[in-house]
């Protein structure tokens, strides 16, 4: 314990596994997968196994390398879909963290904007309650009219005072 000092970095020692940059694998992975899965694949991987077999069967024996039961071609296929599972695996599960990534956004997204929608429907049924208090037009004329009979009785005269086809086309101007 008194050799080491803690003041100083330690000393980076040697690993036996090659070290790697994991998004830049975890890219490399996703267009691997991306090919895989294309029609392009698909021809070129036929193209080559029939050049191959056509090869082996039709070539002269000593141009052979590969004789009938395709031995070698087997290894090679088999070889190929052993590094293309995982890569396509990563792939998919790179793509699933960022759909769970998404979700995440959607929902907290979604939650704001039914926050902001309560918050306006409160606000607009305060207007409708505040404006239901207002006085408007055609009742302040009502009550005129109305005040206008009790007077006009009083005094033992019955005229309207304002007309509402006179009302109703001065009025249109308005609306």
């Amino acid at each position: 314990m008194a050799g080491k000092r803690f003041d100083q970095p330690r000393v980076e020692r040697r690993r036996l596994l090659p070290e790697y940059d994991p998004e830049a694998f975890g890219r490399l992975s996703e267009r691997v997968a991306r090919f895989l899965g294309t029609g392009r694949f698909i021809v070129w991987m036929s193209l080559f196994i029939v050049v191959w077999v056509l090869w082996n069967t039709l070539a002269p024996d000593h141009l052979r390398f590969d004789p009938f039961p395709f031995i070698f071609l087997t290894l090679m296929l088999s070889l190929q879909a052993s590094y293309a599972a995982p890569l396509i695996l990563l792939a998919q599960n790179r793509q699933d963290d960022r759909d769970r990534v998404n979700l995440e956004q959607d929902r907290k997204q979604n939650e704001r904007s039914i926050a902001d929608t309560e918050y306006l429907t409160r606000e607009i049924a305060a207007l409708r309650l505040g404006l239901g208090e207002v006085a408007t037009r055609d009742w302040i004329r009502s009550e005129l009219q109305d005040l206008v009979k009790e007077i006009a009785a009083e005094q033992g005269e019955i005229r309207t005072p304002f007309p509402l086809e006179q009302v109703r086309r001065r009025d249109e101007g308005d609306r």
